[in-house]
C-alpha cells in the first residue's frame, strides 16, 4: 500500500504559478490496440508530453522529461537543449525510438517509448551516453508534470510507496498517478511550479537540493534523481494510473517485471495486425515514415475503448503553451463532422468494422430531435453549445456510405437517419455555425452537404416503405439545390472583374439574404477580427468550401461556374510554400498566428490548412486530373511534422526560428488533426479507383446527369421567405397540424388549406402559386388545430420574377 508521511514537510510557494499546458507540436501519438490499456500518449520536442487515461478526452499530465546537470556546473533541459530524431517501432506501429543528442554535445540519451498491452503503463527505457566525459561527471533528473482530470491546478503531490518500491504520486479526484524508476531513485521531491519544484531548484543549484514530501492542492512538479553510476546509463520510468495510489502503484510494479523487448513485441504484433488487415494504399515514405501507414494509425489511435467508434478531433490542444486551465477541451472532444469523416478514411482503407463502430455510436449519441451537438465528450455530453448543419447531415452519409458498401451488418439505421433528416428539414438549409464553427447563414458546403444527405436518407426511407417521407425529402432537396446559387453565386462584382469571371460562388451568405434576396446587398462579420473592423461585403469574401458541391455531387467539376470560382480561390486564397501550395479557409481568415508568430489568442492570421490541399485533390480527381491529386498528395506528405502527423494549419511566412516557424511547416496549430488524415487517406483511396471515394450517387445522378427542376419555395417560421419564385408552389412547412388560410389578391379572395404530416416533424401544405404573376403577393395566417385558436398575425410572400432555367422537372 502507498504510504504518505502526512507528518513530512510541505513543499512552500503553494499553489505555483498558473498552469499552462504545452506545445501541440507533435512528433508521435501513440496507444495498444488492446482494449485492456486504457491509455494514450503523445510525443513531442523528443519527451512525452500528455497521458491520457481513462479516455481521450481526459489529459493527465503536461510532459513527462528528463533535465541533465555536470559538476561544471552545466545545465540541459532534454527537451529545449538537445537535437530530436524519432523512429517508428515499424511503418504503421505508433510506438517509438527516440534519439535526443546535446545541442553542445555532452550526451545523448536513447529512448524506447512503449504502453503495456495489458494494463494502464507507460513505460520508457532510455539509455543515457555521455559524449565528453564519463557518466560520473552527470546527474540525470526525471521532470513530471501531473495535470491531472485536465487540470494543471488543484493536483495533490507525494511521495511514497508500493510494497516498498519507491515511487512519487499525483492525484486529483478518482485518477491517480504514480512514478517508479527499475532502479530506487537516489532522491525525490514535489513541489510547486515556478517556486518550489525540481526545475527551479535544479536550475538555480545545478543539482538537487529539495526534498520536499508533499504538495497538496496546486500546479505541482514531481523530480527524481536517477542513480546513473548504478544503471551504467541504462534505467526504465514507468508511469502508472488507477483510480488510487494503490492500483497505480501496483500495475507500475507489474509493467517493471516485464523486459522492455516482450512489451514492444506484444504492442507492436497488435498494430501490425491492424495494419495487415488494410488496404495496401501507400508505400512510399517521407522522413522515414510511410503517411498513409502513419495516418491509418492515427485514425485508430484517436478511438475510445470506453466509448467504441468514438474518436476525439486531435490528442493535442493548439498553441496549447499559451493556454490553461480553461482550455480544457483543446481538441481532445468529439466533433461529430470530424468524426464522420475520419471514419470514412477507415472505410476508405477496407476497414467497414471501425466505421461501423463509428455509425454505432453516433447512432447512441444522437439527441432527441435528431441532431448531434457542436462537440460532446466521449460520453455524449454536450462540450460547446453550437450547432452545425453539417455535423448532422455527415451522420446521414456515413449511413448510406456503409448501405451502398454492404457493410451495415446487423445495424438498422433507419429511425436515426429519419431523426436527423427531419432535423435538417426542419432547421435547414441555413446553419448557425459554419463548418469552420464562425458564421451563421447560407454556407455552399453545408448546403451541399445537407442537400445529399436529404437524397441519401429518401433511399432510405423507400427501403423502409415510407415512400410519402422519401418524396418529401427529396422535394425538399431539389428547392435547397436550386437556391444554392440565388442564395452564394455573385456576379458582376469587382472580384470578379478583377479575375476576368463572370461569378463564382461565395464562402456564405448571411441569414439576412433572404430578405435581399441578394448575396451582393449584404455584409458578413467575420470571426477573428480586429474589434472596430468593418464587415466586408459578403460577396468578397470566397473559400474553398464551394469545392464541397463538386465532392457531394451536386455541381459537375466542369461545371463553368465551378471553374470560375476555382480560379477566383486561386488568386484569392492559395499560396506557395517551401513544400508546395497551400489554400487558406476564406479571404481575411484571422484564425491562426499573429503577423510575428506569436500564439493565436482572438486574433490572429489565418494560415494554410494541408485538409483543404486534400480536398483539392479530390476535386482535381473529379475533373479527370489524377497527376495534380497524386501530386498534392505528396505535398500534404511533405508538410507533416518529423513523426508523420498532418498539422490543422501550414505556416506559409517568413521563417521565424525563435518560435520554431518555418516556410512550408507545421505551425502552432492542433497537431495532429485527425480529419486531415482520415481526408489523406481517403485520397490515396480515390487514387488507386480513379474517382471519388466518397461522392453520393444520388446527387450526381438527380442534379448531373439528368438535373430536376425544384417546384417548391418553402416557408417556414425559422426560414421566412420574403420571395416565391415564380412558376414554383408556396410550401408552408409548420410544427403542428394547421388550416392555412391565404390570399392571392389582397384578401378579395380567400383559400383555405390544411396541412398535412410529413413523418418528419413537419406538417405541410402547398399552395398553387405556380401560375401567379412576378409582383403579386401571396399573403396567410394560420388557423392552430390542437390549440384552436388563430396564428393572429398575417405573413406576405412576394412573387420574384424565375431566375432558373435548363432544368426539367423532377422524376424518381
Amino acid at each position: 500500500m502507498s504510504v504518505q508521511n502526512a507528518s513530512a514537510p510541505m513543499a512552500p510557494g503553494h499553489p505555483g504559478i498558473p498552469a499552462r499546458w504545452t506545445s501541440s507540436s507533435k512528433s508521435g501519438v501513440g496507444t495498444a490496440v488492446s482494449e485492456q490499456s486504457r491509455l494514450w500518449f503523445t510525443v513531442s520536442h523528443g519527451i512525452v508530453n500528455e497521458v491520457y487515461y481513462p479516455d481521450l478526452d481526459q489529459a493527465d499530465t503536461r510532459d513527462f522529461g528528463l533535465l541533465v546537470t555536470g559538476e561544471d556546473g552545466f545545465f540541459s533541459e532534454e527537451k529545449r537543449d538537445t537535437d530530436h530524431a524519432l523512429a517508428p517501432f515499424a511503418q504503421g506501429v505508433p510506438g517509438y525510438r527516440l534519439t535526443n543528442t546535446c545541442q553542445r554535445k555532452r550526451y545523448a540519451i536513447e529512448k524506447t517509448v512503449v504502453t503495456d498491452t495489458q494494463r494502464e503503463v507507460l513505460l520508457q527505457e532510455i539509455h543515457f551516453k555521455a559524449l565528453q566525459g564519463g557518466l560520473a561527471q552527470y546527474h540525470v533528473y526525471v521532470l513530471l508534470a501531473p495535470h491531472v482530470h485536465d487540470q494543471g491546478q488543484g493536483n495533490d503531490g507525494w511521495l511514497g510507496d508500493y510494497k516498498g518500491v519507491p515511487m512519487l504520486f499525483a492525484q486529483r479526484g478518482d485518477i491517480c498517478l504514480a512514478l517508479a524508476c527499475s532502479i530506487p531513485f537516489l532522491g525525490r521531491s514535489c513541489g510547486y511550479v515556478g517556486t518550489s519544484d525540481g526545475w527551479t531548484d535544479i536550475h538555480e543549484h545545478r543539482r538537487m537540493t529539495w526534498f520536499y514530501t508533499r504538495a497538496m492542492d496546486g500546479n505541482i512538479a514531481l523530480t527524481a534523481e536517477i542513480d546513473l553510476r548504478g544503471c551504467g546509463g541504462d534505467f526504465r520510468l514507468a508511469l502508472g494510473f488507477g483510480n488510487c495510489a494503490a492500483e497505480a502503484g501496483q500495475r507500475v510494479r507489474a509493467t517493471l517485471h516485464r523486459t522492455t523487448g516482450d512489451l514492444v513485441k506484444c504492442y507492436a504484433e497488435g498494430w501490425r495486425q491492424v495494419q495487415s488487415s488494410l488496404l495496401d494504399l501507400g508505400g512510399t515514405t517521407h522522413q522515414g515514415f510511410d503517411p498513409y501507414r502513419v495516418s491509418t494509425a492515427v485514425l485508430r489511435t484517436h478511438e475510445s475503448k470506453r466509448f467504441p467508434g468514438g474518436m476525439i478531433a486531435s490528442l493535442s490542444i493548439p498553441w496549447g503553451a499559451s493556454k490553461g486551465d480553461r482550455d480544457v477541451t483543446g481538441y481532445h472532444v468529439v466533433w461529430p463532422r470530424d468524426l464522420v469523416q475520419s471514419a470514412g478514411g477507415l472505410l476508405a482503407a477496407g476497414d467497414p468494422g471501425s466505421a461501423r463502430r463509428t455509425l454505432s455510436y453516433l447512432m447512441s449519441t444522437q439527441e432527441l430531435d435528431g441532431h448531434w451537438p457542436q462537440n460532446m465528450w466521449l460520453d455524449g455530453t454536450r462540450c460547446w453549445n453550437g450547432i452545425q448543419m453539417d455535423g448532422t447531415g455527415f451522420v446521414i452519409l456515413l449511413a448510406d456510405l456503409l448501405r451502398r458498401a454492404g457493410e451495415l451488418s446487423a445495424l438498422d439505421p433507419w429511425p436515426t437517419v429519419r431523426a436527423a433528416a427531419g432535423f435538417l428539414v426542419r432547421h435547414g438549409p441555413g446553419s448557425e455555425q459554419d463548418r469552420w464553427e464562425e458564421n451563421a447563414g447560407y454556407s455552399t458546403y453545408t448546403m451541399a452537404v445537407e442537400v445529399a444527405a436529404l437524397l441519401a436518407a429518401a433511399d432510405f426511407a423507400d427501403t423502409a416503405g415510407e415512400a410519402n417521407a422519401g418524396e418529401f425529402l427529396r422535394q425538399t432537396a431539389d428547392t435547397w439545390n436550386a437556391n444554392i446559387d440565388q442564395w452564394t453565386y455573385a456576379a458582376g462584382t469587382p472580384l470578379a472583374r478583377e479575375n476576368g469571371v463572370p461569378g463564382y460562388y461565395v464562402r456564405l451568405a448571411p441569414p439576412h439574404v433572404l430578405e435581399t434576396g441578394s448575396i451582393l446587398n449584404v455584409r458578413l462579420k467575420l470571426k477573428n477580427r480586429p474589434a472596430g473592423e468593418a464587415p466586408p461585403p459578403a460577396a468578397s469574401v470566397v473559400s474553398p468550401d464551394a469545392l464541397g458541391l463538386v465532392r457531394f455531387g451536386l455541381r459537375a467539376a466542369k461545371d463553368p461556374r465551378i471553374l470560375a470560382t476555382v480560379k477566383v480561390i486561386d488568386a484569392t486564397l492559395k499560396t506557395e510554400v517551401a513544400t508546395g501550395p497551400v489554400w487558406h479557409r476564406y479571404t481575411m481568415d484571422g484564425y491562426g498566428e499573429t503577423s510575428d508568430g506569436g500564439p493565436f489568442l482572438g486574433v490572429g492570421t489565418g494560415r494554410g490548412w494541408p485538409l483543404l490541399s486534400g480536398e483539392r485533390a479530390h476535386f482535381e480527381i473529379a475533373r479527370g486530373d489524377d497527376a495534380e491529386a497524386s501530386r498534392l498528395l505528396a505535398v500534404m506528405a511533405k508538410q507533416t511534422s518529423a513523426g508523420g502527423l498532418i498539422p490543422e494549419q501550414i505556416w506559409d511566412a517568413p521563417d521565424i526560428a525563435q518560435r520554431e516557424l518555418f516556410n512550408g511547416h507545421p505551425s502552432g496549430s492542433g497537431m495532429p488533426l485527425v480529419w486531415a488524415h482520415g481526408e489523406y487517406v481517403k485520397l490515396a483511396r480515390s487514387l488507386r479507383d480513379h474517382h471519388v471515394f466518397d461522392t453520393p450517387p444520388q446527387t450526381v445522378k438527380r442534379y448531373q446527369s439528368a438535373p430536376a427542376e425544384a417546384l417548391l419555395t418553402i416557408w417556414r417560421f425559422n426560414h421566412v421567405a420574403k420571395h416565391l419564385v415564380q412558376g414554383t408552389s408556396l410550401r408552408i412547412a409548420l410544427l403542428a397540424p394547421a388550416m392555412v388560410r391565404w390570399s392571392a389578391d389582397q384578401w378579395k379572395t380567400v383559400h383555405d388549406a390544411h396541412t398535412a404530416d410529413s413523418a418528419l416533424g413537419l406538417h405541410y401544405t402547398d399552395l398553387p402559386t405556380q401560375k401567379l404573376a412576378a409582383g403579386a403577393t401571396v399573403a396567410f395566417t394560420f388557423y392552430w388545430i390542437h390549440a384552436d385558436k388563430w396564428e393572429g398575425a398575417n405573413w406576405e410572400v412576394a412573387v420574384a420574377p424565375c431566375q432558373r432555367s435548363g432544368m426539367k422537372p423532377a422524376t424518381n
